[in-house]
């Protein structure tokens, strides 16, 4: 199936090719009908595809569609860095210009190669039966922030002026992997949450003789601090080291764009409290949640870099939005790091997930402190 989803999607190319072609199909509201339009087809013909053998998840059919619209965001983000051409002109004159900006550009690249490899994984394995919750959750952080940052830098950026009818059907691509994570995090977990003489082993460890995780706190504080002074500089604090910062280090913050700014903020307000999260889970020992919400933040924060970093550095940003020459490599390796911390992290709960466990009682353990079980001797003598 998911070989079938894969050469269908292609046929993408077709319509748009079409629609560039015939002067008709290129007004404003005839874009966002023929956009809804085909969405509602593609499902249909899923639905239809596999009504014989009709798939146990209906997340199938989200990723089905959304296969077929990566083809159209990697071939804007091909056609507006000029490799290809002849599909895209008219959506870039009336359909949604921002997409033109380097930030939306390298947002295409990574919904057009790396969601859509993910959607394929997914949809061979529910068709295999098999789980792919961890996978799901970082596909929906990972699209969640996407659309979000993409929206609301449309909104507050200088294109905020330029919004066309076709703009609404973003809120599609926004409330479907809100609904897909709200559903992957109320499943049951790929694995069990209590462990037994591992588990108890595992959490008896002081941070102190368990280096990795050490190292890892350490990180994750060092990228609460760097989170905290992205914030600050995007919510214009008049404090000396964020404007030292914003000019001399990442002037790319203040791109009139708006998508860092809103980036900055989504990441300030939402991903530092996670970090903080992550530190207290490092530290203490049976919390579950560690599992999920790391696999989750891990798909956001290294989609959010990936675009930024690549913005950052693409010939559409003006040259005095871009990264100085001089401190070149040492703010593309603290971004690099800040991606890839996250993951590490999430890598290190699922390879590892002992520490993160319910310990289960041992035989003749009644889990009470040993003060509170002669108390109960007591009281039934």
């Amino acid at each position: 199936m998911e070989t079938f989803v894969f050469l269908f999607s292609f046929s993408a190319l077709g319509i748009l090719y079409a629609m560039n072609t015939i002067p008709e199909f290129q007004e404003p509201y005839v874009i966002l009908a023929i956009g809804a339009a085909v969405l509602v087809v593609v499902f249909l013909f899923y639905f239809l595809v596999t009504r014989g053998n009709p798939p146990k998840d209906a997340l199938f059919f989200v990723f089905a569609v959304f296969s077929f619209t990566c083809v159209i965001d990697l071939t804007s983000a091909l056609e507006y860095d000029g490799i290809i051409s002849g599909f895209m002109e008219f959506y870039q004159k009336t359909g949604e210009p921002y997409l033109g900006t380097a930030y939306a550009i390298m947002m295409c690249y990574w919904d057009g190669i790396a969601h859509f490899i993910m959607y394929l994984v997914m949809i061979s394995r529910i068709t295999d039966r098999k789980a792919y919750r961890t996978l799901g959750l970082f596909w929906a952080g990972s699209l969640c922030v996407n659309m979000s940052v993409f929206i609301g830098g449309i909104v507050a950026g200088k294109y905020g002026s330029e919004i066309r009818p076709v703009f609404w059907l973003n809120f599609l691509f926004l409330l479907m992997p809100v609904w897909a994570a709200v559903t992957l995090f109320t499943r049951p977990k790929d694995r069990p949450l209590i462990g037994g003489y591992n588990a108890h082993n595992a959490q008896s460890m002081k941070l102190i003789w368990r280096p990795l995780d050490l190292i890892l706190v350490l990180l994750l504080l060092a990228a609460m601090a760097f989170t905290t002074l992205r914030g600050l500089v995007a919510l214009d604090s008049p404090l000396e080291a964020c404007s030292t910062y914003l000019k001399h280090y990442e002037p790319y913050l203040k791109d009139p764009v708006g998508y860092p700014r809103v980036m900055m903020l989504h990441l300030f307000f939402y991903g530092l409290p996670l970090l903080g999260a992550f530190v207290y889970g490092l530290l203490k020992p049976g919390c579950t949640w560690m599992s999920d919400w790391t696999v989750f933040l891990a798909g956001a924060v290294i989609q959010c870099q990936w675009a930024h970093i690549g913005a950052s550095l693409h010939p559409r940003t003006s040259a005095p939005f871009r990264i100085p020459d001089d401190v070149f490599p040492s703010v593309l390796a603290a971004n690099l790091l800040y991606a890839a911390l996250p993951v590490l992290v999430a890598m290190r709960v699922q390879s590892n997930p002992y520490f993160f466990l319910k310990v289960a009682p041992f035989p003749g353990q009644t889990g009470l402190p040993n003060s509170e079980e002669k108390d109960t001797k007591y009281k039934d003598k």
